[in-house]
């Protein structure tokens, strides 16, 4: 298993959410230092840890998991229409038309 892939994926949410290390830690009952090891890939959390880390920045495991996992593909699908969805209607329909023109022209 690559953890410092799983690692890079748990530093890009966690910066997402606005939170530091500390900030990660405190909440999932850990220290600074440990968030730190595994954001490098130099600690591999338990699987009760993993999900400690998980609930705290609100994503699912699928999401941490997304380059370790055969179904990735699938799963950076998901991620795009979740961050596309939070968009306002005016900015969705915009991303729509680009993608429709794209698909368009990737098939030619």
């Amino acid at each position: 298993m690559d953890w410092s892939s799983i690692g890079r994926n748990i530093r890009q949410y966690r910066l997402e959410c606005d939170l530091r290390q500390e900030d990660l830690a405190e909440a999932a009952g850990l220290s600074a230092n440990y968030i730190g090891m595994v954001e490098r890939g130099e600690k591999t959390p338990s699987l009760e840890t993993l999900v400690a880390i998980l609930n705290v920045l609100h994503v699912s495991a699928d999401m941490v998991l997304t380059d370790v996992v055969e179904s990735g593909y699938t799963v950076k699908q998901s991620m795009l229409a979740e961050k596309v969805g939070r968009l306002p209607a005016a900015e969705r329909e915009r991303i729509y038309a680009v993608v429709d023109v794209l698909v368009q022209h990737a098939g030619q």
